[in-house]
């Protein structure tokens, strides 16, 4: 069967290399991938930004966006053969920290966590691969290729659990998000927003193409005037920020509203300093109890959260973001962004 597989730290390494079938660990299910979902990490690992082969040896499978389909499963696993279902991406750490001795590697302190398809474990762009039942979930079959959304899912999940922990602390009922960036993620969280009941308003700098119209159809507002603008605008309860830019992020810090709440979701490269009176904005922040929170990566319970959620979507808008797919004897294909993309995946079965 084939792989897709790099050589961590070394650009233009990517490729396609014939394997064995996985063996089957005592206990684990054997999942047919399906889809693989491409992101900015799997470029910045073909680019060799970063990424750890397995111990003992110097290439990695990568791809941590999957769905699958259970070939074989033990009994008592909770799993059938034929059931869709999706590769959780972290696993705690050996030691393990206090984070991950809770269930909540996504928090872990001390870095020891692996990823599967970016840290020391193959990942889901094979046409066969093994999980250990825990680090599974099911999805609802009607999704269908839907189901590859589920990764992103996981992390907006876990972005609005943050919000509404951290809006417990007082009395919180929010009616207004507005989320910057109009990628999967950025769309996903809108989704959540709008699910929630909120007035859900997206920022992003295309106007053209599929991403306005998506937005539209969710019932949400497409905005391109800039975060400033918008914040003029609208009395916001609650930013989710997904891309990372600095003027985007300076524009969120500036225009906080009191007990506003910004969840950070997105990094970029480095770029040149962005002016920011950092003194008016640590006043306004203590005055306005206003927070600001970065958050990566979901544990189970967001994967959970986020079949749910997914389940509960318009399944033919779902299917509108994967507006592009690849075979697997093309791959490379996907990962060089072309201008409409919004979820680019690649189909891993003849």
């Amino acid at each position: 069967m084939q792989a897709l597989t790099i050589s961590p730290g070394t650009a233009q390494s990517l490729r396609l290399d014939e394997i064995d079938a996985p063996p089957v660990p005592d206990g684990e299910v054997l999942v047919d991938g399906l889809l693989l979902g491409v992101c900015g990490t799997d470029r910045e690992l073909a680019d060799g930004e970063y990424g750890w082969a397995p111990p003992g040896r110097d290439r990695l499978i990568i791809g941590h966006e999957s769905l699958g389909r259970v070939a074989q499963a033990p009994p008592g696993s909770g799993f059938e053969p034929g059931d869709l279902v999706a590769g959780v991406v972290r696993r705690p750490d050996p030691v393990p920290c206090g984070a991950c001795a809770h269930g909540e590697f996504d928090f872990c302190r001390n870095g020891r966590y692996t990823e599967r398809g970016i840290k020391e474990l193959d990942g889901f762009g094979v046409q066969r691969w093994t999980s250990a039942p825990e680090y599974l979930v099911k999805l609802d079959p009607a999704l269908g290729r839907a189901g590859v959304l589920m990764e992103p899912c996981s992390v907006v999940a876990k972005a609005w659990d943050q919000v509404d922990r951290i809006g417990g602390r007082a009395w919180f009922e929010p009616r207004t998000a507005v989320v910057c960036g109009a990628g999967p993620v950025g769309l996903l969280a809108a989704l959540l927003g709008v699910q929630r009941g909120l007035d859900v308003h997206v920022l992003d700098v295309v106007t053209a193409g599929p991403k306005p119209g998506l937005v539209a159809d969710l019932g949400a507002t497409y905005h391109t005037a800039g975060l400033d603008t918008l914040l003029d605008e609208v009395r916001v309860d609650v930013v989710i920020e997904t891309t990372g830019v600095p003027a985007v992020l300076a524009a969120a810090l500036r225009n906080a509203t009191p007990y506003a709440l910004t969840c950070l979701l997105g990094m970029h490269d480095p770029e040149p300093p962005v002016a920011l009176d950092l003194a008016t904005v640590g006043r306004d922040a203590v005055l306005g109890n206003t927070v600001v929170v970065g958050s990566v990566n979901a544990n189970v319970a967001h994967w959970r959260a986020a079949a749910q959620a997914l389940g509960e979507a318009d399944c033919s808008w779902l299917l509108r973001l994967l507006n592009r797919t690849v075979p697997l004897s093309r791959a490379p294909e996907a990962f060089v962004p072309q201008p409409d993309d919004v979820k680019v995946v690649i189909d891993l079965q003849p």
